[in-house]
């Protein structure tokens, strides 16, 4: 790339943001001509995201969905937060023929991702341990269906996680910002929830009828390779640009794909998907990035995905779908 985006000129509309540190993310509330509502909804937008980070992170031992990775072979009384999480991730699992998958937790825990890395610091190596075997025979996790049980009862939700430890970071995000979302709609003329990459919009932005969105170059040469135009809506990125390590070594990164065990998405840096939910943009952000840049396109187009995706060299590709909400994007080099 060589060219980025020149900075956005000041708002011209009032705004009220809150900003905070939650699920190893940076955190951005922000409300376009805040009402009078407008402190209680933040600080509800807030709590709800607290409170997906309390329940669903597998990096807190007294996680309510740590307690149950212990033994996930038997059923467990758990809060509703988890119990909803846990069901969307067993839909998207099904509606994804298993590519969205949970269950790659012990993979990265064999790679010494078992804690909160410090993947801004750089260069991260978690030592001789669990190096990853890349040229083994593959194993196709998505030839066993996951099949967790969620039931309501008279006092709470139960869940079953169906015998295997799970990591619910990607969905619980999105999940995150899907629901903090609904706590600022009505908090003033518009909104915008920024969940380290997992977003949702809605109404009008601080200088228009929308939100002008950039979506990061992920290759460092450009801060950005598009802007686009959105409301009412959600987007979330997939990339390597950041949570990636070295096991012994050996180069690795989160986004596992379950039908090789192995860093998936040969080619890509990042896909960026829009969605009217947030949790199905992380959702299908990941499922296409793990198609590779040889598949992505096609895969995305037979799914009517607004999706853009940046190559390993640099090159950036988008849908149909999503071309008509492209308001600027990077030269390619």
């Amino acid at each position: 790339m060589t060219m980025a985006c020149q900075a956005p000129a000041p708002p011209t509309r009032r705004l009220a943001v809150e900003s905070f540190d939650a699920m190893a993310s940076p955190v951005t509330l922000s409300v376009v001509e805040p009402g009078p509502r407008t402190a209680e909804c933040l600080e509800r937008a807030e709590q709800v995201i607290r409170d997906v980070e309390r329940t669903c992170s597998r990096f807190d031992p007294a996680s309510a969905l740590s307690l149950a990775n212990l033994e996930p072979d038997r059923w467990h009384d758990v809060p509703a937060t988890l119990a909803a999480a846990v069901g969307e991730a067993a839909r998207a699992h099904r509606e994804t023929g298993g590519l969205f998958d949970p269950r790659v937790l012990d993979v990265l825990l064999s790679w010494g991702y078992d804690r909160s890395l410090p993947f801004a610091a750089g260069d991260v190596d978690r030592g001789p341990a669990g190096i990853p075997d890349l040229s083994g025979p593959q194993h196709d996790e998505t030839a066993t269906p996951w099949r967790p049980e969620v039931v309501e009862t008279a006092g709470g939700w139960r869940i079953h996680l169906g015998g295997t430890p799970i990591d619910l970071g990607g969905i619980g995000k999105g999940l995150a910002a899907r629901w903090a979302a609904a706590e600022l709609a009505g908090a003033g003329r518009g909104f915008a929830v920024d969940l380290g990459g997992d977003c949702a919009f809605g109404g009008a932005g601080p200088d228009g009828d929308s939100w002008r969105v950039g979506v990061e170059d992920p290759t460092g040469q450009a801060e950005l390779v598009l802007v686009v135009d959105l409301t009412d809506t959600g987007c979330a990125t997939s990339s390597t640009k950041l949570r990636r390590w070295r096991a012994g070594g050996v180069p690795v990164h989160h986004l596992v794909d379950p039908r090789t065990r192995r860093p998936g998405g040969d080619g890509l840096l990042a896909v960026t998907v829009v969605d009217p939910d947030p949790a199905w943009s992380e959702v299908w952000s990941k499922t296409l990035f793990l198609a590779g840049a040889a598949d992505v396109r096609v895969r995305a187009e037979e799914l009517g995905l607004a999706a853009a995706w940046v190559r390993a060299d640099g090159t950036v590709g988008t849908t149909t779908a999503l071309d008509a909400s492209v308001v600027w994007r990077c030269a390619d080099v």
